[in-house]
């Protein structure tokens, strides 16, 4: 009984010694002039003689880098179940994570393409290359995660998109997207050159792993099945799912688990 009793001391013990570790870190923007802070969430099994994937998860319009792990506890035991790192960088209220053409110093394309992603692989222990960095998230973040993977799949292998406001065109006065874009009835060129549902033309099959979904109750899932159906007309291979649900949390903290699965498949074919 004693024997019995002090062996699962030691697995409860072990099992805290390995649970995932959560840190908020401050980085620079060269491009901004100014700190920029990101939930960095290492495996319990993370060390610098390993070398670990990396998942940047991107959070919705009037959303910050505490958004993911404040809403879904659950998230950090995904790092440790699936062996990956996953980092929530701030991507400000409506920066629709773009180099905004009309409002200065708005240039998180530029940061969490380039400069965030050398700031982790310089601080942590992690796989440098496309294979090892995958790329997702909701809403503004869903269309973020696409836009970035588009537009930089030598950074990125495989990406996401949860309930992404993938059309920018469809909401002229909504989410702040005239803040970084300019009005639309005065910069209609600049609606069309960055919503994600015109930006194909840089895809060629098995250019990126990708994975899109969207709650069938949701303000933007025609937007998403259009872009299903244009993905499908280019051959572009993808998983897609219309599940029920709106566009809520509740949806969210389900629909992550199927991504950090997706892309822990991409990791691992790619080891």
């Amino acid at each position: 009984m004693k024997y019995t009793c002090r062996l699962i001391l030691l697995l409860l013990i072990s099992s805290r010694l390995l649970a995932a570790k959560v840190d908020t870190v401050a980085t620079f923007s060269e491009a901004m002039h100014k700190q920029i802070k990101a939930v960095v969430i290492t495996p319990g099994d993370y060390s610098a003689g390993k070398k670990f994937p990396v998942l940047y998860l991107l959070h919705g319009y009037s959303g910050n880098y505490g958004d993911w792990v404040n809403k879904d506890p659950a998230l950090a035991k995904m790092t440790d179940d699936y062996h990956m790192i996953i980092v929530c960088p701030d991507g400000d209220f409506a920066s629709w994570y773009i180099d905004s053409p009309v409002k200065a110093g708005s240039k998180y394309e530029t940061y969490i393409s380039s400069e965030l992603v050398k700031w982790v692989d310089k601080h942590y222990s992690t796989i440098n290359s496309r294979s090892g960095r995958a790329i997702t998230g909701l809403s503004m973040g869903g269309h973020g995660a696409l836009y970035l993977a588009f537009r930089h799949s030598d950074t990125f292998g495989a990406a996401g998109s949860m309930s992404g406001g993938v059309d920018l065109r469809a909401f002229p006065q909504s989410f702040g997207i005239d803040q970084v874009l300019g009005a639309y009835s005065e910069h209609p060129e600049h609606w069309e050159k960055n919503s994600v549902i015109n930006m194909l033309y840089l895809l060629t099959p098995h250019l990126l792993e990708l994975t899109i979904d969207c709650g069938t109750d949701d303000f933007f899932s025609r937007y998403n099945n259009k872009l299903h159906e244009l993905l499908l007309e280019r051959n572009i291979p993808h998983d897609y799912a219309a599940r029920p649900g709106g566009h809520t949390w509740e949806y969210w903290t389900n629909s992550i688990k199927y991504h950090v699965l997706f892309f822990h498949d991409y990791f691992q074919k790619n080891k």
